[in-house]
């Protein structure tokens, strides 16, 4: 029998990624900041836990430097679902963060 593990730090992650609108990204950094932490190991293990895709949009999470990061999907489909929302991604799989980054306020 599957159990599913939510966690009240992972609750937070989904709130806060739901902000962020197509078109733009943002990175397991900038949530973890905007949640007063540096766990952005657990922020990237929360994305892989989503419950709530696509309608909480963890394609939209991308590493601080750019690059593309992994997704349960395959990294394939994450980057196929980033152009279909307007993201421009480079032969290296890297993102222009200061044109797609996407800062909590």
């Amino acid at each position: 029998m599957a159990i599913k593990y939510k966690t009240k730090f992972n609750e937070r992650c989904y709130s806060l990624l739901v902000k962020v609108p197509k078109g733009k990204v943002t990175t397991y950094k900038e949530i973890a900041k905007k949640l007063n932490s540096k766990a952005y190991r657990a922020v990237g293990n929360a994305m892989n836990k989503n419950p709530y895709a696509p309608r909480v949009p963890c394609h939209r999470v991308v590493n601080s430097n750019g690059e593309i990061g992994g997704f349960a999907s395959g990294v394939k489909k994450k980057i196929e679902m980033l152009r279909k929302e307007g993201v421009d991604i480079s032969k290296k799989n890297k993102i222009d963060l200061k044109k797609y980054l996407y800062k909590f306020n």
